[in-house]
């Protein structure tokens, strides 16, 4: 069973990306304030949880939270500012819809910049300890699955709705003979990535 808090009593939000390492699509972030004494012993980081359970688990987070939120960055603002620092920003907008606000943040991974004065902690493999990282994974990675599956239809060639924008094999050769479409991120290598010879 993953934690629930780190100090009992304190609004805690966990904050969660997903789809950052992706070539094409936004980069997409959720904040979940949890109850204290909220528990499920499915949740987990969003990886590791079959689509089904997922979509499950995002109509209880929804229904149960204190506050939830999700946020995202454009292709074009990751390009401008590079995927680290739109990951932080997706996360900043989605604190910033929270309501009631957060008196402490927990954040996936090793790396994020002050939110106003709330203090916070990251937490490598977070979304596999703490309830509120994991119910953020399960909220950002649902709803960018949801836009990815949108967007195919702009672009079937690419196979989103399955790969969802990750450099699957299937991806980066349709970009190598098609070229990269408006919702591909500029800054990530891609002429380069057009010069691999890939498998077969």
């Amino acid at each position: 069973m993953l934690k629930a808090y780190v100090q009992k009593g304190r609004l805690e939000a966990g904050c969660d990306e997903a789809g950052r390492g992706c070539l094409a699509g936004p980069v997409f972030a959720a904040a979940v304030i949890l109850p204290n004494n909220y528990r499920n012993k499915w949740l987990n980081d969003s990886k590791q949880i079959k689509v089904a359970l997922r979509n499950e688990l995002r109509e209880e987070i929804q229904e149960k939270a204190l506050a939830w939120a999700v946020a995202s960055c454009s292709p074009e603002e990751i390009d401008k500012i590079n995927i680290l620092n739109a990951s932080i920003q997706a996360m900043h907008r989605s604190l910033d819809q929270l309501d009631p606000k957060a008196a402490f943040i927990l954040v996936d991974g090793n790396r994020f910049k002050p939110y106003h004065d709330i203090p916070f902690e990251t937490f490598v493999k977070g979304d596999g300890r703490f309830l509120s990282i994991a119910a953020a994974s399960i909220l950002a990675k649902t709803y960018r699955d949801d836009y990815m599956e949108t967007i195919h239809e702009e672009h079937p060639e690419f196979d989103w709705k399955v790969n969802k924008g990750y450099p699957t094999v299937h991806h980066r050769k349709t970009l190598i003979a098609n070229g990269p479409t408006p919702y591909h991120r500029k800054s990530f290598r891609l002429k380069e990535l057009q010069q691999i010879q890939l498998p077969l």
